[in-house]
């Protein structure tokens, strides 16, 4: 049999021989690897990979491989891997045992592809620098990305975990507990340290595979109760991978003082808000962001829609459709640097209430904002946001309806455009840029004011029931600044508010005439309706000193002149109101009336030297004949209409010079 056998091999082509004899050596080859002793090659393999990385590494116990076609199955019983001379910790890597797959084909590029990596009571110490150096990085070059070991799926026993990263703000301790009583999340983690430079700690459970660059694998499930700062976050649904938080689904639950608060965490330019709490659902692809299904509330205003948050540009870009139902007055406050009221600072239940405006006091009784606007924030992402709020309340001297307005940021320039108010049944609508690429920020406002009703605007005429009219106007102003104080104190344009016909209760020009034969009449016979034939109040605005351009009220019974300035950048005011009454009277004492003080201190009087007048005129007729000392508080009435087509033009136009320029730059803020 055997020399047949051999005859017939001996009768066959070459190539079936050559084959046959690769096939034996193969075959040799792999019975000979399947019972190789590879533990003697234990202390080879420490000389090698610790020659090559420039640091100590040590299989401590016992090396084996299994080999396969496409990658092997390495097992190390007791590992230490230590990190570079740089680095806090004294190892990468130290566990009681590990296991690994890797690729065997891309070594001969030398790149490791480490598809599952299972690692059992580790201690682990990861860091990176700025200057890309990092210490998983497996050649002496720790900052070359190319010795990094691409891994997929990551399953971990209980262990530690440290990173740290200065230049990202970051120094994180991970604790790992496994157990498989636990159901789908086995693993559970606690985390402290510091993020952003805020304190951080976190918990929560996870799978006991983790997905690090395995792409196509299932989701695995993750929750997480997280707090940075005031910032509490709770999360629970799937992630696909770690590496870049991609493919993420899940539900989410978060609070904290200020949405700005965001900003330095996830480099989102939020405005700065009242204490908020949100919910929804969080995912993301790529690197697209997408929080779906908003509700919750920001201070006492609830709020709820849809936002998008796309990496994907040279530039982030936030887009989405916010909506409050009913907004609160109070939580406009913050978005223009003033601290949240009372009313609003202790809305959310677990959250720390942040200084509120009365704990702020001002020198001088100052009552515009002077907390710096972080324009830092509108250069780093643009934005395309549309927020409207159905009903607004708690409005006290502002009687505002509803709003909406348009949010674009585009290369560090603020548009809010459109922007829509209703105003005391009219609107306020117009633009407001800001750019912020200039430092001081160039920031323009140009406002238009139409129909709003005087009895609404003013309720203390409304009460009288029978208050009619209507007003219109603008406002255009340009400026630089930082704060919303020193942009007024140094701004320029024209600021004009015009009515037509009206009529209100009389009570009002009475007192300020001080005509005492009307006060008596009005005693005897009751509040009678003063028709309004017009009423114009226009100023010219340069750098920050509103000087009356026109102001004028013309009513049935005296026409109202005033003259003078307010300050913006001092926040003084100096009038001079000067009545003139239409129609004879006794008992009159009508004198200029005095208008100064402060925004937030505002005092009025009488110019004493016309009444002093008066008052000795009366005290000398009084001597000859009591019955005299009326004639010298006669008033002989004056007043006449005043031209109010004239008026009202004059009001229309701003003077040339600063206030027209800063009206015309002003005019700018709106989108063509």
């Amino acid at each position: 049999m055997a020399t047949n056998a051999t005859s017939i091999l001996r009768n066959r082509p070459l190539w079936q021989k050559l084959v046959a004899g690769v096939v034996l050596l193969f075959a040799a080859l792999v019975i000979g690897l399947a019972f190789f002793p590879w533990d003697m090659l234990r202390e080879p393999v420490n000389r090698y990979v610790s020659e090559k990385t420039g640091r100590k590494f040590e299989i401590t116990r016992r090396l084996d491989v299994g080999l396969g076609w496409r990658q092997a199955t390495v097992k190390f019983d007791g590992i230490e891997f230590a990190n570079p001379s740089w680095a806090r910790d004294p190892y990468l890597v130290k566990a009681d045992r590990a296991e690994f797959d890797i690729r065997i084909w891309p070594l001969i590029a030398s790149k490791i592809v480490i598809p599952r990596l299972a690692l059992f009571s580790p201690t682990l110490g990861l860091q990176m620098e700025a200057d890309g150096r990092r210490t998983w990085a497996l050649g002496k070059d720790t900052s070359d990305g190319g010795t990094v070991p691409s891994i997929g799926l990551m399953q971990v026993d209980t262990g530690a975990v440290d990173f740290l990263a200065k230049h990202l703000g970051v120094d994180l301790h991970a604790d790992l507990s496994y157990a498989s009583s636990r159901g789908e999340m086995p693993l559970s983690y606690r985390i402290k340290g510091r993020y952003k430079g805020q304190p951080l700690t976190a918990s929560g459970r996870t799978g006991n595979v983790l997905q690090i660059n395995a792409a196509g694998a299932p989701p695995f499930p993750m929750e997480i109760n997280a707090a940075a700062g005031q910032t509490q976050l709770k999360a629970a649904g799937t992630v696909a991978e770690l590496s870049g938080l991609d493919g993420i689904d899940a539900k989410f639950e978060i609070k904290g003082q200020t949405l700005g608060a965001l900003f330095p965490l996830l480099g989102i330019a939020l405005p700065q808000t009242s204490p908020y709490a949100l919910s929804g659902s969080l995912g993301k692809r790529g690197k697209l962001w997408q929080a779906t299904g908003l509700k919750g509330r920001l201070g006492l205003s609830d709020i709820a829609g849809d936002m998008r948050f796309d990496q994907a540009g040279q530039l982030p870009h936030l887009a989405g459709d916010l909506r409050s139902r009913v907004m609160d007055m109070d939580d406009l406050g913050p978005l223009i640097g003033l601290p949240p009221t009372a009313r609003t600072a202790a809305t959310v239940e677990g959250v720390a209430p942040p200084p509120t405006i009365t704990q702020v006091k001002r020198p001088g009784g100052k009552v515009l904002p002077t907390a710096p606007l972080d324009f830092e924030r509108l250069r780093a992402m643009n934005a395309d946001v549309k927020y409207t709020a159905d009903r607004i309340r708690n409005v006290r001297d502002v009687p505002l309806d509803s709003g909406s307005v348009q949010v674009k940021l585009a290369n560090g320039v603020l548009t809010l455009d459109p922007l829509d108010l209703g105003v005391a049944g009219g609107k306020l609508s117009g633009a407001i840029r800001i750019d912020a690429s200039k430092n001081p920020a160039d920031i323009r406002a140009s406002l238009d004011v139409r129909a709003m009703q005087l009895a609404r605007l003013f309720p203390k005429l409304e009460t009288t029931g029978n208050s009619v009219g209507r007003l219109d106007g603008r406002i255009n102003l340009s400026g630089s600044g930082s704060t919303v104080a020193n942009w007024l104190g140094g701004v320029s344009g024209d600021v004009a508010v015009i009515s037509g016909r009206g009529q209100f209760g009389n009570l009002l020009p009475v007192f300020a005439t001080l005509v005492g034969g009307d006060i008596i009449k009005f005693m005897l016979r009751g509040d009678r309706n003063v028709e309004l034939r017009c009423a114009a109040l226009a100023f010219d605005v340069n750098k920050g000193l509103m000087t009356g351009r026109t102001l004028v009220v013309d009513t049935t019974n005296a026409v109202f002149i005033a003259t003078g300035q307010a300050n913006l950048a001092t926040e003084g005011l100096d009038f001079v109101v000067r009545p003139e009454p239409k129609s004879k009277s006794i008992l009159s004492i009508r004198t200029p009336l005095v208008v100064s003080g402060t925004f937030g201190d505002p005092k009025g009087g009488v110019e004493v030297v016309p009444l002093a007048g008066r008052g000795l005129a009366a005290l000398a007729l009084g001597a000859i004949n009591p019955l005299l000392a009326l004639a010298a508080t006669i008033e002989p009435g004056p007043g006449v209409d005043s031209d109010c087509k004239g008026v009202l033009a004059q009001a229309n136009k701003p003077t040339a010079g600063a206030a027209a320029n800063g009206a015309a730059r002003a005019k700018g803020a709106k989108q063509p």
